[in-house]
């Protein structure tokens, strides 16, 4: 989902002040997840991965749907596709983990 490719590659940029997980937390919250479980899954993704790790989430999800004009709300189904282009078998795992412990998934 291009939001949360913005959300997401904004949120892994070593250079940015913010914590990654603020920056995930409040990407989340603008495109649709309330901010108790875009806060969730933001510290989880934060204390669980490595920056690398953050990274190559991001610049996958910055690929995800990068020619879509719409935007929508975040989906589990999106959160879980991005993170499964991921290389590392972790990533997706941490993901997959944060968004079930966090009650994105319904």
């Amino acid at each position: 989902m291009k939001a949360l490719a913005i959300t997401l590659c904004g949120a892994m940029t070593l250079a940015a002040c913010a914590a990654p997980a603020t920056r995930i937390s409040t990407g989340l919250q603008r495109y649709g997840l309330d901010e108790p479980r875009a806060d969730c899954v933001g510290t989880r993704l934060q204390k669980n991965l490595s920056i690398g790790q953050l990274q190559q989430l991001g610049r996958a999800a910055a690929a995800f749907r990068s020619g879509d004009t719409s935007i929508g709300a975040l989906t589990p189904a999106d959160l879980l596709r991005v993170a499964g282009e991921i290389e590392d078998p972790k990533v997706a795992v941490e993901v997959a983990k944060a968004a079930a412990g966090c009650g994105v998934l319904y």
